[in-house]
């Protein structure tokens, strides 16, 4: 608050310093108000955008209608942050809504990593934060993702994981996937990855493979340097758990790593995850 007041100093000075304090206070008050109401907190000044990286949000989507607004939005807490939906032919309006939120449109040939790859190559961000559409930034991410890279040997990092769903199955595998992601250093998709630009494009970008394209590089980001986990988690869609049921996707997903790893290719593993073939 200053310099405590004096007990014997002139009076005329007792009241400047009181004056002062209760300025100071009412400065203080006007500027916790203004950080939940005033738009220069979510759009900072030019000088300060200028200090701190820009980041590219790159979401591919096809028919995500139901929920690219709430992921779209997510992405508003964030300052000096750019949105790129990479849309690989959808019928419904996700285009539409896309542009409505200011997002930059791809119009891009369909698959994931493909999509991921031409939204990277238009980014213009320093770091890249490849987002699935039905999954929800945290508050402040950008400040989250900022500090994380500058971590020790950091050269990659995610979110943690939470499923927007209250079937206690799913806590298991939210447990789950946050102890593989903290232990190994593996985390997948739709927990959000992000790195530095010049890294993703020296590494040569997602392999263009009809499956397990973000495993891969998360195998090559590994052996490269430490992928930070962030405590706060992102909050994706239950959709995929739901669909066929909580045991069988995830026995699927561990089926589909194990057979990567031995060498089965990307292109059976997808038919056979897809229903159309056997491993």
């Amino acid at each position: 608050m200053g310099a405590e007041i004096v007990v014997k100093q002139a009076e005329g000075d007792k009241k400047s310093k009181v004056k002062s304090q209760k300025s100071n206070s009412d400065s203080r008050l006007r500027g916790a108000n203004s950080e939940e109401t005033s738009p220069s907190t979510r759009f900072p000044t030019p000088d300060s955008r200028s200090k701190e990286e820009k980041i590219s949000v790159i979401i591919p989507t096809l028919n995500e209608v139901r929920t690219i607004q709430q992921t779209l939005a997510s992405t508003r807490s964030g300052t000096n942050v750019e949105v790129i939906v990479a849309d690989g032919g959808s019928q419904d309006d996700t285009v539409t809504i896309a542009s409505a939120w200011g997002a930059k449109v791809l119009f891009v040939p369909k698959g994931r990593a493909k999509q991921m790859n031409l939204g990277a190559a238009a980014a213009t961000g320093e770091i890249l934060l490849f987002l699935h559409a039905d999954t929800r930034l945290p508050l402040k991410f950008d400040t989250m993702v900022r500090a994380a890279l500058l971590q020790p040997r950091a050269i990659a990092g995610a979110f943690s994981l939470q499923i927007d769903s209250p079937l206690s199955s799913l806590r298991l595998i939210e447990w789950g996937v946050n102890w593989r992601s903290r232990l190994l250093q593996m985390p997948y998709g739709d927990q959000a990855i992000f790195l530095k630009s010049s890294v993703f494009h020296h590494l040569g970008k997602f392999p263009e493979l009809p499956m397990m394209e973000g495993f891969e590089l998360m195998c090559q980001l590994r052996r490269k340097g430490r992928i930070v986990i962030l405590p706060t988690p992102v909050l994706t869609s239950p959709r995929r758990w739901l669909k066929q049921g909580v045991c069988q996707t995830t026995l699927k997903n561990q089926i589909a790593i194990l057979s990567y790893l031995l060498g089965i290719s990307p292109e059976k593993i997808a038919c056979w995850y897809r229903g159309r073939d056997k491993l």
